[in-house]
Protein backbone atom coordinates (compact mmCIF):
# COMPACT_ATOMS: atom_id res chain seq x y z
CA UNK A 1 0.00 0.00 0.00
CA UNK A 2 2.77 2.22 0.90
CA UNK A 3 4.25 1.48 -2.40
CA UNK A 4 1.28 2.23 -4.36
CA UNK A 5 0.79 5.33 -2.67
CA UNK A 6 4.43 6.61 -3.37
CA UNK A 7 4.21 5.30 -6.87
CA UNK A 8 0.51 7.33 -7.05
CA UNK A 9 2.18 10.69 -5.44
CA UNK A 10 5.59 10.80 -8.12
CA UNK A 11 3.86 9.62 -10.98
CA UNK A 12 4.50 11.87 -14.18
CA UNK A 13 3.24 12.43 -17.45
CA UNK A 14 5.86 11.83 -20.15
CA UNK A 15 3.40 12.16 -23.35
CA UNK A 16 3.11 10.07 -26.14
CA UNK A 17 6.62 8.22 -27.16
CA UNK A 18 8.38 9.08 -30.90
CA UNK A 19 10.99 6.79 -31.19
CA UNK A 20 13.52 7.39 -28.44
CA UNK A 21 11.95 10.81 -27.31
CA UNK A 22 8.72 11.43 -25.70
CA UNK A 23 6.30 14.43 -27.10
CA UNK A 24 4.81 16.44 -24.05
CA UNK A 25 1.17 15.74 -23.15
CA UNK A 26 -0.75 18.07 -24.51
CA UNK A 27 -2.84 20.35 -21.77
CA UNK A 28 -6.09 21.92 -22.48
CA UNK A 29 -6.52 25.62 -21.86
CA UNK A 30 -10.42 27.26 -20.85
CA UNK A 31 -11.85 28.99 -23.44
CA UNK A 32 -11.58 32.66 -23.84
CA UNK A 33 -15.34 33.00 -24.17
CA UNK A 34 -16.12 30.51 -21.69
CA UNK A 35 -14.20 32.98 -19.32
CA UNK A 36 -16.26 36.14 -20.82
CA UNK A 37 -19.44 34.02 -20.40
CA UNK A 38 -18.97 33.14 -16.59
CA UNK A 39 -18.27 36.86 -16.10
CA UNK A 40 -21.20 38.25 -17.57
CA UNK A 41 -23.61 35.41 -15.72
CA UNK A 42 -21.61 36.76 -12.74
CA UNK A 43 -22.25 40.40 -13.26
CA UNK A 44 -24.91 41.83 -11.10
CA UNK A 45 -25.61 44.70 -14.10
CA UNK A 46 -25.97 42.71 -16.67
CA UNK A 47 -28.89 40.81 -14.52
CA UNK A 48 -30.45 44.11 -13.51
CA UNK A 49 -30.93 44.99 -17.11
CA UNK A 50 -31.98 41.61 -18.43
CA UNK A 51 -34.73 41.30 -15.29
CA UNK A 52 -35.88 44.82 -16.44
CA UNK A 53 -36.43 44.45 -19.86
CA UNK A 54 -38.42 40.99 -19.43
CA UNK A 55 -40.16 42.45 -16.92
CA UNK A 56 -41.45 45.37 -19.29
CA UNK A 57 -41.79 42.68 -22.48
CA UNK A 58 -43.51 39.97 -19.79
CA UNK A 59 -46.01 43.13 -18.75
CA UNK A 60 -47.00 44.26 -21.87
CA UNK A 61 -47.83 40.74 -22.79
CA UNK A 62 -50.55 39.78 -20.06
CA UNK A 63 -52.12 43.30 -20.29
CA UNK A 64 -53.07 42.73 -23.92
CA UNK A 65 -54.25 39.20 -23.08
CA UNK A 66 -56.06 39.97 -19.72
CA UNK A 67 -57.28 43.18 -21.59
CA UNK A 68 -60.28 41.57 -22.57
CA UNK A 69 -63.18 42.34 -20.57
CA UNK A 70 -64.66 38.68 -20.53
CA UNK A 71 -61.45 37.02 -20.29
CA UNK A 72 -61.63 34.55 -17.14
CA UNK A 73 -59.27 31.87 -17.61
CA UNK A 74 -56.56 32.87 -16.08
CA UNK A 75 -55.02 29.48 -14.71
CA UNK A 76 -55.23 28.60 -17.98
CA UNK A 77 -52.73 31.24 -19.28
CA UNK A 78 -50.56 30.55 -16.95
CA UNK A 79 -50.08 26.65 -17.31
CA UNK A 80 -49.51 27.49 -21.70
CA UNK A 81 -46.79 29.99 -20.44
CA UNK A 82 -45.46 27.33 -17.47
CA UNK A 83 -45.66 24.42 -20.78
CA UNK A 84 -43.67 26.64 -23.48
CA UNK A 85 -41.46 27.46 -21.09
CA UNK A 86 -40.58 24.14 -20.17
CA UNK A 87 -40.63 22.89 -24.06
CA UNK A 88 -38.26 25.84 -25.02
CA UNK A 89 -35.42 25.07 -22.19
CA UNK A 90 -35.53 21.12 -22.77
CA UNK A 91 -35.00 21.65 -26.59
CA UNK A 92 -32.40 24.09 -25.66
CA UNK A 93 -31.12 21.49 -23.12
CA UNK A 94 -31.72 18.91 -26.06
CA UNK A 95 -29.20 20.59 -28.30
CA UNK A 96 -26.30 21.18 -26.05
CA UNK A 97 -27.36 25.40 -25.51
CA UNK A 98 -27.91 24.67 -21.73
CA UNK A 99 -27.82 22.44 -18.78
CA UNK A 100 -29.39 22.31 -15.85
CA UNK A 101 -30.55 19.52 -12.99
CA UNK A 102 -32.86 16.17 -14.20
CA UNK A 103 -36.00 16.08 -12.35
CA UNK A 104 -35.48 13.81 -8.52
CA UNK A 105 -37.91 13.28 -6.68
CA UNK A 106 -36.33 14.59 -3.48
CA UNK A 107 -35.22 18.00 -4.55
CA UNK A 108 -39.16 18.16 -6.02
CA UNK A 109 -40.45 17.88 -2.73
CA UNK A 110 -37.79 20.71 -1.23
CA UNK A 111 -38.38 23.05 -3.72
CA UNK A 112 -42.41 22.35 -3.89
CA UNK A 113 -43.30 25.35 -1.12
CA UNK A 114 -41.44 27.71 -3.50
CA UNK A 115 -43.47 26.40 -6.64
CA UNK A 116 -46.93 26.89 -4.38
CA UNK A 117 -45.95 30.59 -3.41
CA UNK A 118 -45.09 31.27 -7.51
CA UNK A 119 -48.06 30.25 -8.52
CA UNK A 120 -50.41 32.45 -5.61
CA UNK A 121 -47.75 35.40 -6.75
CA UNK A 122 -48.10 34.60 -10.63
CA UNK A 123 -52.33 34.28 -10.25
CA UNK A 124 -52.86 37.11 -8.43
CA UNK A 125 -50.82 39.28 -10.28
CA UNK A 126 -52.68 38.82 -13.18
CA UNK A 127 -55.54 39.31 -11.32
CA UNK A 128 -54.89 42.22 -10.00
CA UNK A 129 -53.20 43.62 -13.79
CA UNK A 130 -56.78 42.45 -15.49
CA UNK A 131 -58.46 45.33 -13.11
CA UNK A 132 -56.25 47.79 -12.88
CA UNK A 133 -53.97 49.91 -15.18
CA UNK A 134 -49.95 49.50 -15.81
CA UNK A 135 -49.00 52.28 -13.93
CA UNK A 136 -51.02 51.69 -10.74
CA UNK A 137 -50.26 48.20 -10.95
CA UNK A 138 -46.39 48.89 -11.08
CA UNK A 139 -46.82 51.54 -8.48
CA UNK A 140 -48.92 49.40 -5.87
CA UNK A 141 -45.79 46.49 -6.53
CA UNK A 142 -43.59 48.51 -4.74
CA UNK A 143 -45.20 47.99 -1.38
CA UNK A 144 -43.80 44.80 -1.96
CA UNK A 145 -40.17 45.82 -1.25
CA UNK A 146 -41.46 47.03 2.60
CA UNK A 147 -42.36 43.15 2.91
CA UNK A 148 -39.26 42.16 1.63
CA UNK A 149 -37.11 44.12 3.72
CA UNK A 150 -38.68 43.10 7.29
CA UNK A 151 -37.93 40.18 5.80
CA UNK A 152 -34.72 40.00 5.43
CA UNK A 153 -34.62 41.49 8.62
CA UNK A 154 -36.05 38.78 10.27
CA UNK A 155 -34.05 35.60 8.63
CA UNK A 156 -31.45 37.28 6.74
CA UNK A 157 -29.92 39.69 9.10
CA UNK A 158 -30.78 42.58 6.87
CA UNK A 159 -31.61 45.97 8.56
CA UNK A 160 -33.55 49.32 7.88
CA UNK A 161 -32.48 53.13 8.37
CA UNK A 162 -34.06 55.96 8.66
CA UNK A 163 -33.26 56.73 4.57
CA UNK A 164 -35.17 53.81 3.41
CA UNK A 165 -37.94 54.29 6.35
CA UNK A 166 -38.33 57.75 4.21
CA UNK A 167 -38.44 55.58 1.22
CA UNK A 168 -41.09 53.70 2.22
CA UNK A 169 -43.02 55.79 3.21
CA UNK A 170 -42.79 57.55 -0.25
CA UNK A 171 -43.87 54.47 -1.60
CA UNK A 172 -46.83 54.15 0.42
CA UNK A 173 -47.85 57.99 -0.43
CA UNK A 174 -47.42 56.99 -4.40
CA UNK A 175 -50.13 54.49 -3.90
CA UNK A 176 -52.09 56.31 -1.97
CA UNK A 177 -52.22 58.79 -4.50
CA UNK A 178 -52.17 56.29 -7.41
CA UNK A 179 -56.25 55.05 -5.96
CA UNK A 180 -57.15 58.26 -5.01
CA UNK A 181 -56.47 59.36 -8.93
CA UNK A 182 -58.11 56.44 -10.06
CA UNK A 183 -60.70 56.25 -8.14
CA UNK A 184 -61.42 60.04 -8.77
CA UNK A 185 -60.89 59.57 -12.56
CA UNK A 186 -64.09 57.33 -12.75
CA UNK A 187 -66.22 59.43 -10.96
CA UNK A 188 -65.01 62.29 -12.71
CA UNK A 189 -65.95 60.47 -15.85
CA UNK A 190 -68.61 58.63 -15.65
CA UNK A 191 -70.85 60.60 -12.63
CA UNK A 192 -70.71 60.09 -8.94
CA UNK A 193 -74.32 58.85 -8.44
CA UNK A 194 -74.05 56.80 -11.97
CA UNK A 195 -73.96 53.01 -12.27
CA UNK A 196 -71.22 52.95 -14.38
CA UNK A 197 -68.97 54.96 -11.84
CA UNK A 198 -70.00 52.49 -8.98
CA UNK A 199 -69.12 49.49 -11.45
CA UNK A 200 -65.96 51.35 -12.30
CA UNK A 201 -64.93 52.27 -8.59
CA UNK A 202 -66.08 48.49 -7.82
CA UNK A 203 -63.36 47.18 -10.20
CA UNK A 204 -60.96 49.38 -8.84
CA UNK A 205 -61.60 47.83 -5.61
CA UNK A 206 -61.12 44.59 -6.07
CA UNK A 207 -57.81 45.34 -8.33
CA UNK A 208 -56.59 47.08 -5.01
CA UNK A 209 -57.56 43.59 -3.21
CA UNK A 210 -55.78 41.62 -5.86
CA UNK A 211 -52.81 43.64 -5.41
CA UNK A 212 -52.85 43.47 -1.75
CA UNK A 213 -52.45 39.97 -1.94
CA UNK A 214 -49.75 39.84 -4.76
CA UNK A 215 -47.63 41.97 -2.53
CA UNK A 216 -47.80 39.16 0.13
CA UNK A 217 -47.33 36.26 -2.66
CA UNK A 218 -44.56 38.32 -3.76
CA UNK A 219 -42.38 38.63 -0.77
CA UNK A 220 -43.30 35.14 0.10
CA UNK A 221 -41.54 34.14 -2.97
CA UNK A 222 -38.49 35.90 -3.28
CA UNK A 223 -37.43 35.27 0.57
CA UNK A 224 -38.78 31.61 0.19
CA UNK A 225 -36.43 30.88 -3.35
CA UNK A 226 -33.68 32.64 -1.90
CA UNK A 227 -33.55 30.25 1.15
CA UNK A 228 -34.35 27.51 -0.86
CA UNK A 229 -31.44 28.40 -3.57
CA UNK A 230 -28.77 28.22 -0.18
CA UNK A 231 -30.06 24.84 0.68
CA UNK A 232 -29.98 23.14 -2.73
CA UNK A 233 -27.67 24.89 -4.53
CA UNK A 234 -30.31 25.78 -7.70
CA UNK A 235 -28.83 27.26 -10.74
CA UNK A 236 -30.51 29.23 -12.98
CA UNK A 237 -32.06 26.67 -14.85
CA UNK A 238 -32.59 24.12 -12.36
CA UNK A 239 -34.57 26.97 -10.49
CA UNK A 240 -36.33 28.03 -13.86
CA UNK A 241 -37.38 23.87 -14.63
CA UNK A 242 -38.34 22.90 -11.29
CA UNK A 243 -40.65 26.05 -11.16
CA UNK A 244 -42.35 25.33 -13.72
CA UNK A 245 -42.55 21.76 -13.97
CA UNK A 246 -44.04 21.39 -10.52
CA UNK A 247 -46.66 24.40 -11.54
CA UNK A 248 -48.13 22.73 -14.97
CA UNK A 249 -50.18 19.68 -12.93
CA UNK A 250 -51.51 22.26 -9.93
CA UNK A 251 -52.45 25.20 -13.06
CA UNK A 252 -53.62 22.78 -14.64
CA UNK A 253 -56.17 21.24 -12.09
CA UNK A 254 -57.40 24.05 -10.98
CA UNK A 255 -58.11 25.64 -14.80
CA UNK A 256 -60.00 22.12 -15.47
CA UNK A 257 -61.91 22.16 -11.92
CA UNK A 258 -62.52 26.05 -10.63
CA UNK A 259 -62.71 27.87 -14.46
CA UNK A 260 -65.59 27.48 -16.50
CA UNK A 261 -64.83 25.01 -20.16
CA UNK A 262 -68.20 25.74 -21.45
CA UNK A 263 -68.70 26.39 -25.09
CA UNK A 264 -70.52 30.02 -24.16
CA UNK A 265 -67.44 30.85 -21.56
CA UNK A 266 -64.42 29.69 -24.78
CA UNK A 267 -65.98 31.42 -27.06
CA UNK A 268 -66.46 34.94 -24.62
CA UNK A 269 -62.56 34.25 -23.79
CA UNK A 270 -61.69 33.74 -27.18
CA UNK A 271 -63.64 36.08 -29.43
CA UNK A 272 -63.82 35.13 -33.64
CA UNK A 273 -62.48 37.94 -34.34
CA UNK A 274 -59.37 38.21 -32.11
CA UNK A 275 -58.78 34.63 -31.95
CA UNK A 276 -55.50 34.38 -33.15
CA UNK A 277 -54.11 37.36 -31.90
CA UNK A 278 -55.08 35.94 -28.66
CA UNK A 279 -53.36 32.79 -29.01
CA UNK A 280 -50.22 33.99 -30.77
CA UNK A 281 -49.96 36.15 -27.82
CA UNK A 282 -50.33 33.80 -25.24
CA UNK A 283 -47.63 31.99 -26.70
CA UNK A 284 -45.52 34.45 -26.76
CA UNK A 285 -46.10 35.31 -23.04
CA UNK A 286 -45.08 31.89 -22.52
CA UNK A 287 -41.69 32.46 -24.27
CA UNK A 288 -41.25 35.66 -22.72
CA UNK A 289 -42.06 34.15 -19.36
CA UNK A 290 -38.84 31.67 -19.88
CA UNK A 291 -36.53 34.67 -20.19
CA UNK A 292 -38.39 36.85 -17.07
CA UNK A 293 -37.98 32.97 -15.20
CA UNK A 294 -33.99 32.95 -15.60
CA UNK A 295 -33.52 36.77 -15.27
CA UNK A 296 -35.27 36.73 -12.02
CA UNK A 297 -33.73 33.81 -10.80
CA UNK A 298 -30.46 34.89 -12.13
CA UNK A 299 -31.17 38.75 -10.32
CA UNK A 300 -31.83 36.87 -7.15
CA UNK A 301 -28.52 34.64 -6.98
CA UNK A 302 -26.40 37.34 -7.76
CA UNK A 303 -28.02 40.50 -6.01
CA UNK A 304 -29.83 40.22 -3.07
CA UNK A 305 -33.47 39.93 -2.64
CA UNK A 306 -33.82 43.82 -1.59
CA UNK A 307 -32.18 44.42 -4.50
CA UNK A 308 -34.13 42.23 -6.76
CA UNK A 309 -37.37 44.16 -5.92
CA UNK A 310 -35.83 47.25 -5.88
CA UNK A 311 -34.93 46.72 -9.75
CA UNK A 312 -38.22 45.85 -10.30
CA UNK A 313 -39.22 49.25 -8.68
CA UNK A 314 -36.71 51.28 -10.46
CA UNK A 315 -38.05 50.17 -13.79
CA UNK A 316 -41.53 51.61 -13.47
CA UNK A 317 -41.39 54.12 -15.36
CA UNK A 318 -40.95 52.31 -18.68
CA UNK A 319 -43.48 50.40 -17.67
CA UNK A 320 -45.47 53.05 -16.44
CA UNK A 321 -44.93 54.93 -19.49
CA UNK A 322 -45.92 51.84 -22.16
CA UNK A 323 -49.00 51.54 -20.21
CA UNK A 324 -49.72 55.00 -20.81
CA UNK A 325 -48.47 54.55 -24.87
CA UNK A 326 -49.85 51.11 -25.84
CA UNK A 327 -53.08 51.33 -23.62
CA UNK A 328 -56.02 53.16 -22.56
CA UNK A 329 -54.56 54.48 -18.62
CA UNK A 330 -55.93 57.41 -17.56
CA UNK A 331 -53.56 60.56 -18.29
CA UNK A 332 -53.98 62.97 -15.33
CA UNK A 333 -52.16 64.94 -13.17
CA UNK A 334 -52.69 63.23 -10.17
CA UNK A 335 -51.61 59.91 -11.76
CA UNK A 336 -48.65 61.07 -13.58
CA UNK A 337 -47.65 62.85 -10.38
CA UNK A 338 -48.12 59.02 -8.30
CA UNK A 339 -45.42 57.56 -10.97
CA UNK A 340 -43.06 60.54 -9.82
CA UNK A 341 -43.30 60.07 -6.15
CA UNK A 342 -42.92 56.46 -6.67
CA UNK A 343 -40.00 56.49 -9.20
CA UNK A 344 -38.33 59.60 -6.45
CA UNK A 345 -39.00 56.54 -3.76
CA UNK A 346 -36.65 54.02 -5.48
CA UNK A 347 -33.86 56.84 -6.18
CA UNK A 348 -34.10 57.12 -2.22
CA UNK A 349 -34.01 53.55 -1.49
CA UNK A 350 -31.21 52.85 -3.73
CA UNK A 351 -28.99 55.97 -2.41
CA UNK A 352 -30.30 54.08 1.02
CA UNK A 353 -29.09 50.96 0.35
CA UNK A 354 -25.69 52.51 -0.80
CA UNK A 355 -25.30 54.22 2.11
CA UNK A 356 -25.49 51.02 4.23
CA UNK A 357 -22.79 49.63 2.14
CA UNK A 358 -20.54 51.80 2.19
CA UNK A 359 -20.69 52.50 6.38
CA UNK A 360 -20.58 47.93 6.54
CA UNK A 361 -17.25 48.47 4.73
CA UNK A 362 -16.25 51.35 6.78
CA UNK A 363 -16.49 48.58 10.14
CA UNK A 364 -19.41 50.72 11.03
CA UNK A 365 -22.31 48.08 11.14
CA UNK A 366 -25.93 48.73 11.65
CA UNK A 367 -27.99 47.43 14.11
CA UNK A 368 -30.31 44.61 12.87
CA UNK A 369 -33.04 42.58 14.34
CA UNK A 370 -31.69 38.94 13.77
CA UNK A 371 -31.76 36.27 16.51
CA UNK A 372 -28.89 34.46 13.65
CA UNK A 373 -26.71 35.10 10.76
CA UNK A 374 -28.38 33.95 7.44
CA UNK A 375 -25.47 31.09 6.86
CA UNK A 376 -26.53 29.92 10.44
CA UNK A 377 -30.36 30.07 9.85
CA UNK A 378 -29.91 28.29 6.22
CA UNK A 379 -27.88 25.10 8.37
CA UNK A 380 -30.38 24.99 10.74
CA UNK A 381 -33.19 24.72 8.18
CA UNK A 382 -30.97 22.37 6.11
CA UNK A 383 -30.79 19.83 8.91
CA UNK A 384 -34.39 19.66 9.71
CA UNK A 385 -35.00 19.14 5.70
Amino acid sequence: MADDKKRDDYTVEMGERNGNTFEPPKTSRPAPASASVTAITNNPIFAILAYCGSSILMTVTNKFVLSGLDFNLNFFLLCVQSVVCVVAIQTCKTVGLISYRDFHTDEARKWFPVALLLIGTIYTSTKALQFLSIPVYTIFKNLTIILIAYGEVLWFGGSVTGMALFSFGLMVLSSVVAAWADIKHALETYGHASDVASDKVSTLNAGYMWMMFNCFCSAAFVLGMRKRIKLTGFKDFDTMFYNNVLSIPILLGCSLFVENWSSENVAKNFPEDNRNNLILAMIFSGLSSVFISYTSAWCVRVTTSTTYSMVGALNKLPIALSGLILFDAPRTIPSISAIGIGSVSGVVFALAKVKQSAKAKAGVLPTVNAPMSASSQSARDSMRS
